[in-house]
């Protein structure tokens, strides 16, 4: 009984220490993103007034009282806080709607739009860090390390555009920017996610085209993931190969395919959860430039027309949101690494 209650106890303090330092993370990224989106050489005003009653005192006056720019910044941020507490992450200069609402409408898009690039590049970098690694110094080798190379290395907008141009204007051979075809209702909202929405809601007619609208997106937003998984999952399964155990298990006479699958892989994958984990920033990062390029109505192109009118609630708002998926899924990959790996339970 001692082992499993040692387990378990080892378990609850790794994950309590973890949550209690939580919310002073997310407390320095909200001052930090307040901070920084008040020194932007801009005015807020524009996007709430129009430039043609910036010059009118009286309607400046009532904007600024109406939002609370006629406070200093400590008074700013003391009330913003204030309302935080409360879930309130304040009314949208550029939509005049509450910011929750818009990141809940927008937020199901980017996550399929992310969800889809991980599975992109998760499993093809797992596939082609194990062929590179199981063809060692050939053709097939060669080609695996360059394409993760250049998947690393392009810019995600850049890519973005490539891609449309090649498979869309150039050879018609992928369906334009937007989630949906012209002059195409939505499915259903039930989940928010089409592709879910679709099959739920028994459209089936959709399916096949939101699967197409996915792909280009996904992919320019997952090739950089590929690459890394896949240089990663190549160096760790060649350094599993000369492992003591994996020449046991094969003068125990398994075969290669055992050996290679079942044991070294295994082991070699456990590096590539700290990338996962990682990556859920790094994909919402990107989703910004990607959603961009393709018309994608996600948290990214809110994020960007949030930018361009400097809407102080809406760009904090989405650095919350950011700071939140982020601290959740690091939180997610150390308990999976903690459960892979006893010994980081007690570092």
């Amino acid at each position: 009984m001692s082992a499993p209650t040692s387990y378990w106890g080892s378990m609850f303090r790794f994950i309590a220490r973890r949550l209690i330092i939580m919310p002073f993370l997310l407390f320095g990224i909200v001052t930090i993103s307040f901070v920084i989106s008040r020194f932007i050489p801009s005015d807020p005003l524009i996007s709430i007034v129009g430039e043609r009653q910036l010059n009118n005192p009286v309607v400046v006056l009532a904007a600024k009282q109406r939002w609370g720019l006629d406070k200093s910044m400590f008074g700013q941020y003391t009330s913003y806080m204030s309302n935080l507490a409360k879930g309130d992450l304040g009314i949208s200069f550029r939509t005049k709607t509450p910011v929750v609402g818009d990141l809940i409408d927008r937020l199901p898009a980017t996550f399929e739009l992310a969800f889809t690039a991980m599975f992109f590049g998760t499993v093809g970098g797992v596939l082609l860090g194990v062929l590179a690694a199981s063809r060692r110094n050939k053709i097939a080798d060669h080609v695996s390390r360059l394409f993760a190379l250049v998947g690393s290395s392009l810019p995600v907008f850049w890519l973005g555009l490539v891609l449309l141009y090649i498979f869309y204007a150039r050879f018609g051979l992928m369906p334009g920017p937007g989630r949906l075809p012209p002059r195409v209702d939505a499915p259903n909202d039930i989940t928010g996610f089409y592709l879910f929405d679709a099959i739920l809601s028994g459209d089936f007619g959709l399916v096949w085209p939101i699967i197409q609208r996915l792909l280009l997106p996904a992919f320019a937003l997952g090739w950089g993931l590929m690459g890394i998984i896949s240089r990663l999952v190549r160096s760790s399964m060649l350094d599993e190969l000369q492992a003591d155990y994996v020449r046991t298990a094969r003068a125990k006479g398994l075969t290669e395919r055992v050996v290679f699958c079942k044991h070294a892989l295994r082991n070699a994958l456990l590096p590539v959860l700290t990338v996962l984990g990682f990556s859920i920033a790094s994909l919402l990062t990107g989703a910004v430039l990607t959603e961009t390029i393709f018309s994608w109505n996600g948290v990214g192109s809110y994020a960007v027309s949030a930018t361009r009118s400097l809407d102080y609630p809406a760009i904090n708002g989405v650095c919350i949101l950011g700071g939140i998926v982020f601290l959740i899924s690091n939180l997610i990959t150390d308990v999976l690494y903690a459960y892979a790996d006893p010994k980081i339970r007690l570092a």
